[in-house]
Formats: structure tokens, sequence, C-alpha cells
């Protein structure tokens, strides 16, 4: 799970409400950056470790998928 998330959603309600210091603004703006590259991350981890296969047995990858595949490889590397 995302730590991030419960301050986000408390400034997100805090700005409905009251509104946000410039502080909060700044932080609030930092922490979805972050949220965002989280959830970027989990679904290239996602991709990277899919497979496609037809009913044959045949691997089906998609051409785009094999790419990040070899691309995320190549950072660990």
């Amino acid at each position: 799970m995302i730590n991030s998330i419960d301050r986000i959603n408390e400034l997100a309600r805090k700005q409905r409400g009251e509104g946000l210091t410039n502080a909060e603004k700044v932080e609030q703006q930092a922490l979805r950056e972050d949220y965002l590259r989280e959830i970027r991350g989990q679904v290239l981890n996602t991709i990277t470790g899919l497979t496609v296969v037809d009913p044959l047995g045949n691997d089906v990858t998609p051409d785009k998928v094999r790419a990040v595949k070899e691309k995320a490889s190549d950072k660990k590397d």
C-alpha cells in the first residue's frame, strides 16, 4: 500500500473545507507526484512480468511489451 495516500486525502479534505496554506499546497503537489511515480512503477513491474500465450502454447506477447521488458532488464544489469 502506498503510505502517502492518507496524507494526500487529508490535504484534499482540508482543501475543500477551509483551504490550504502555500506550504501545504507545495506538500500536496509533491505527494501527488510521488504517488504517481509509485503507481507507474507498479504498472511497469506488472507489464514486465507479462507473457501472452495463445491456446497452442505459442508466445504472442506484443512487441511493445517485449520492448518494455528488454528496457527494464537492461536497467537491472
